[in-house]
């Protein structure tokens, strides 16, 4: 089979795959420039992305946006030509500083998840910022688009449905994810079913993009087939040598089995995937004492959260995982060994 290409303003790619944004730290300027410099998009994850800085406990809003802006600069030295984006959580209490600093430093793609990004496309006016809500329903996809068409006269320039088997926040009641999972295919059709209109109307393509559960050329194959303009993948790029994450972190996933993968309620009351590690089985008995909140997220308060989330998935990215968060998708169990870029690309498109 033939894949097509994906095309975000000027710049096309060579494959149709968007590597995922996985935070803190887990897809950074190293990962994402490389997936770009192999034919898909790259992906930073902005999510807590300043813990590196010195001054990160004292000062997070700010070591946040200088740590975006360093991490852009570098993954554009790495891959100059090719498209590079960020993925941004709608939920962060400074989302619209760490836009504006993608913006100022011309990333080519703002993905934007975890709510409806309602406001992004006059945070990214008169620029050449391309941007891409995520959803996880056709009545997301709705809703979301008509805002956007209504007020801003804007249309998605691609949108990304991400399903139940995806790793971190899911956009799904705990109800549904601990019943018989939504299809995510179905999920896909009601979209592309909703966006039609919009398109017809506009003469604009829509890329829709599938995530979650997505592991093999067979998989991405199924869902181009369905409609799909492409897919976007995370869990497999963590078992590569150029991901960020520490090498105890990319261990994890590989050891992981079926059984240890599993939902969990984050801090922010929002349903997430991830390893039932000693942490997650320990913080289910006892809620832990949060002595720094970095005011990170708006659902949060740090009164009655059971943990400090950045505190949790900063010390797995670090490699602490027996006391992190480690979020992951539910595939992550056939993991096997570490490859680099360039060999899981080449396996996922059969070249």
């Amino acid at each position: 089979m033939k894949f097509p290409q994906l095309k975000i303003g000027e710049k096309i790619t060579k494959f149709p795959i968007i590597q995922g944004g996985m935070g803190v730290g887990i897809s950074l300027s190293s990962l994402a420039s490389t997936v770009a410099n192999y034919g898909g998009i790259g992906v930073i994850s902005g999510v807590q992305i300043g813990y590196r800085e010195e001054d990160f406990e004292r000062n997070c809003n700010e070591a946040n946006e200088r740590a975006l802006a360093k991490e852009i600069r570098r993954a554009r030295e790495l891959s100059p030509d090719r498209i590079l984006g960020v993925n941004l959580m709608k939920a962060m209490n400074n989302y619209k500083e760490m836009v504006a600093v993608a913006v100022k430093e011309k990333i080519d793609l703002i993905i934007s998840g975890a709510g409806l990004p309602s406001e992004l496309p006059s945070l990214v006016k008169d620029s050449e910022t391309k941007i891409a809500p995520i959803v996880s329903s056709g009545k997301a996809a709705a809703v979301i688009t008509k805002l956007w068409k209504k007020h801003y006269d804007y249309l998605p320039d691609l949108v990304i449905v991400e399903g139940p088997m995806a790793g971190g926040h899911l956009g799904f009641s705990l109800k549904e994810l601990k019943g018989e999972l939504p299809d995510l295919k179905k999920i896909v059709k009601d979209v592309i079913n909703v966006l039609k209109p919009y398109e017809d109307e506009s003469g604009k393509k829509i890329p829709v993009i599938a995530a979650g559960g997505i592991y093999d050329s067979k998989d991405i194959k199924e869902y181009i087939e369905l409609g799909c303009s492409g897919v976007q993948i995370g869990t497999r790029f963590v078992a590569t040598h150029e991901c960020d994450a520490s090498l105890e972190f990319k261990n994890a996933y590989i050891q992981a089995k079926e059984e240890d993968i599993d939902i969990v309620l984050s801090p922010v009351g929002m349903p997430g995937q991830a390893i039932i590690n000693p942490f997650i089985k320990r913080i289910k008995e006892e809620r832990e004492k949060v002595t720094k909140c970095f005011r990170c997220l708006q659902p949060c308060n740090p009164v009655t959260t059971p943990y400090c989330i950045s505190k949790a998935l900063i010390n797995s990215v670090k490699g602490n995982v027996d006391e992190g968060l480690l979020f992951v998708g539910r595939i992550a169990y056939r993991l096997d060994r570490i490859v680099s870029v360039k060999e899981l690309i080449d396996e996922l498109f059969e070249q």
